[in-house]
């Protein structure tokens, strides 16, 4: 698993890749990659379809898979109806690497592993685990990696809040899939009150889309976008110093 470097946050919409097919852009945090429902709020797919007509006033952009509003990173377009449907019909093969990294509560024991659970949603769109045997569940297998933290203790850790940063690599794609998984295992994502987070240190949700691999799925080249996590998420999880004794 790679490290996926630290790189400055913004708010600005950054054009990474595009072709006649796809366009590839780093999603800020904060805007919807659709506009909420009843709402004429911005969205992220309005400022690319404006992209998308600056060379066809008819065309626009059609999504293939999503991020959370307050989730950031790289995100994969479709330019056309043509484009859409071969990335959706075939997006699990086409994707070959998909991390994540994370800002998170607490300090695991080891350094690196494998999360692998059965994740359910209910009515109200929480997801949580479950049994592998609950009707409707779905397996979700998370291999992270623990890049830094600003404590050497564990969950039990006393004085400030620890941070670490979870580095992330997905071998499946279910909704919330890290946020379930760090939460459930006592290390919930900063900002992430929904999933039991205590702390909110960037007023957002710490979590960022650092890598994906895509297979092109017309000329069948693999590519390999990445986009640096915010600088604040390492400062954050960075080793603090303690007083020398007196």
């Amino acid at each position: 698993m790679r490290n996926p470097g630290r790189g400055p946050s913004s708010r600005k919409i950054l054009f990474v890749y595009e072709d006649d097919s796809i366009i590839v852009v780093e999603k800020p945090v904060g805007l919807p990659v659709i506009p909420p429902e009843g709402s004429r709020s911005a969205s992220l797919l309005d400022l690319v379809t404006s992209h998308v007509q600056r060379r066809n006033p008819k065309g626009r952009a059609a999504v293939v898979h999503r991020l959370d509003r307050d989730t950031s990173g790289i995100m994969v377009f479709a330019r056309d109806g043509r484009a859409k449907k071969a990335l959706m019909d075939n997006w699990d093969a086409l994707v070959f690497e998909r991390g994540y990294v994370a800002l998170a509560e607490g300090v695991p024991d080891g350094d690196e592993g494998v999360f692998e659970d059965f994740l359910l949603e209910n009515q109200a769109g929480q997801v949580y685990v479950a049994s592998p045997q609950a009707r409707g569940s779905l397996r979700a297998l998370t291999r992270w990696k623990l890049l830094s933290s600003s404590s050497s203790g564990g969950k039990g850790s006393g004085g400030a809040q620890p941070f670490c940063l979870f580095s992330l690599s997905l071998e499946t794609g279910r909704k919330h899939q890290i946020r379930v998984q760090l939460s459930s295992r006592g290390y919930p994502v900063a900002g992430d009150a929904r999933y039991g987070a205590r702390s909110d240190p960037l007023g957002r949700l710490c979590l960022h889309a650092a890598i994906l691999g895509l297979e092109h799925p017309f000329t069948g080249e693999r590519f390999s976008f990445e986009s640096p996590a915010p600088d604040e998420f390492y400062a954050l999880a960075s080793p603090r110093r303690r007083p020398n004794p007196r």
